[in-house]
């Protein structure tokens, strides 16, 4: 599988500051966030699945990866994503280790 997905009994708004205050921890920053299903109805799209997408970086380990293969920077920054499929709130992010095989 190339995704590492948990669910949580958080809403999606809980689990969006749940998962900020822990990349804080780790120090990774939230880069940039996309509200999908706003964006969509915005453009008149019907779509009703909450689904948000987050641009995380910490900048030490972006520079030690760049270091060792430059091509590594087509997958920065990392995204994770939070949504809620059928009442259950999922986060998720592609594994690392199948990206890098990607360049490899």
């Amino acid at each position: 599988m190339f995704h590492y997905t948990v669910e949580t009994k958080q809403s999606v708004e809980e689990a969006m500051t749940t998962l900020e205050n822990n990349l804080k921890e780790e120090q990774f920053g939230v880069l940039w966030q996309f509200d999908i299903k706003n964006k969509l109805q915005e453009k008149g799209l019907d779509f009703d699945q909450t689904y948000h997408v987050l641009e995380v970086c910490n900048p030490k380990e972006a520079k030690n990866v760049l270091e060792k293969n430059l091509l590594a920077g087509y997958f920065l920054p990392c995204k994770m994503v939070v949504y809620d499929e059928n009442g259950t709130t999922k986060i998720g992010m592609p594994k690392p280790t199948s990206l890098i095989q990607m360049v490899d």
